[in-house]
């Protein structure tokens, strides 16, 4: 099972309230696959260890620019925001910050997935 790391939503995800999360990469997930959450998959120094959150389950994985989640209309119930984790957050500031962390522009493809936590085996 792959690591897939929350460490911008550690504690959204802690609490299970991010249920979609964009990634770059990622396409080859596929609806059923497992993955495990983690505090932080890569930069670790020596010693530390992977912080496993929680295992998840891909409900849907689709490849779709970035700024999509700006033309997306407000649906009726949680914003794509708030499903992210940054329910502060207008979808503008959102695609800002993700540009800024991982250094893509506004219309690059980017993978939308959602998910769901396993609770039991």
């Amino acid at each position: 099972m792959r690591n897939m790391s929350f460490s911008l939503t550690t504690q959204q995800c802690r609490e299970m309230t991010k249920d979609v999360t964009r990634r770059l990469g990622w396409a080859i997930l596929k609806p059923g696959d497992h993955f495990q959450a983690v505090e932080k998959g890569m930069g670790l120094k020596k010693g530390e260890k992977v912080v496993r959150l929680h295992e998840c389950v891909c409900i849907s994985n689709t490849s779709e620019p970035l700024a999509d989640i700006i033309r997306r209309p407000i649906r009726a119930g949680r914003s794509e925001c708030e499903r992210e984790g940054f329910p502060e957050m207008t979808p503008e500031e959102f695609v800002t910050m993700f540009c800024t962390h991982n250094k893509v522009e506004p219309e690059g493809i980017i993978q939308r997935i959602e998910f769901a936590y396993v609770t039991e085996r």
